[in-house]
């Protein structure tokens, strides 16, 4: 078990006090679908940040398990892998216990695991629903209420990977943008309900990484066209917006920050 420091050392991290690059020294994480993708940059960014990581995956055991085996290398503790389907509501509070009873505490937890495809109006079944609402918005709200004691007693930090689309829908993903505006309300009200230990708060990425299916080359040209910078973003400006909220914005909750190159503006 990693030993925690005292509570005078983590509020003063994270109330701004301190900012290097082990600014999250002692701190512990755990974010759901971090095997991969902007999960897996999340998490070695926040580990870079000297933080204690508890990777979650459903699927993607042997990408957690390198991921694991690479954070561990660099600092010897750092990091355990925890798997689950999230779906699985009896589930979410031992994924909690694991990263707990590794590290001793819980700091942050990022809620990144999202279920994403589309759902063309007469096509849409209950398994659709259940999968993307469970995913994108019961799992985030299940685990927040088992996290809560422990976030309560760091003071810590709930990001939650939202989307631009939450706010302006994606044609032919309606429960996708429907969960995803859930999540964006549920943001602001956990940040009410677990106010003032706990800040709350979202990331909404625009074009940053695009589908593991693919996509149509033209189609991908229009999206970056409507931005404002004319280009596509990376998972690490993602991971640096986490990392904003848990390193640099003490006085900051009930907010969503769009990684979008301003195509939340220029829509």
């Amino acid at each position: 078990m990693v030993s925690a420091v005292n509570r005078t050392d983590s509020h003063a991290i994270f109330m701004g006090e301190t900012h290097t690059s082990n600014a999250l020294a002692g701190r512990a994480v755990l974010i759901t679908g971090g095997a991969k993708r902007i999960g897996a940059v999340v998490a070695r960014t926040l580990h870079g940040a000297g933080a204690n990581v508890a990777i979650h995956c459903r699927r993607s055991t042997e990408e957690a398990q390198r991921l694991h085996e690479e954070l561990n290398a660099a600092r010897a503790g750092s990091a355990i892998c925890t798997q689950a389907d999230l779906l699985d509501l009896e589930a979410l509070p031992r994924i909690v216990a694991d990263a707990v009873g590794a590290f001793g505490r819980l700091d942050i937890l990022v809620n990144n695991a999202s279920s994403f495809y589309p759902t063309p109006l007469g096509r849409i079944t209950a398994a659709h629903w259940d999968d993307l609402i469970g995913t994108n918005l019961k799992a985030p709200l299940f685990l927040a209420q088992a996290a809560a004691p422990h976030l309560r007693e760091a003071r810590g930090l709930i990001v939650n990977l939202v989307d631009i689309h939450a706010l302006r829908p994606l044609p032919e993903h309606t429960v996708y943008c429907t969960a995803k505006a859930g999540l964006v309300m549920l943001t602001r009200s956990l940040a009410r309900e677990l106010g003032p230990h706990v800040r709350v708060n979202g990331v909404a990425p625009g074009p940053v990484l695009w589908p593991e299916s693919g996509i149509d080359a033209a189609l991908k040209e229009e999206i970056i066209s409507k931005t404002l910078l004319k280009r596509s973003g990376s998972p690490e400006d993602v991971a640096r917006a986490v990392l904003f909220f848990a390193t640099d914005a003490p006085y900051v909750t009930g907010q969503i920050l769009a990684v979008d190159g301003g195509r939340s503006v220029g829509w």
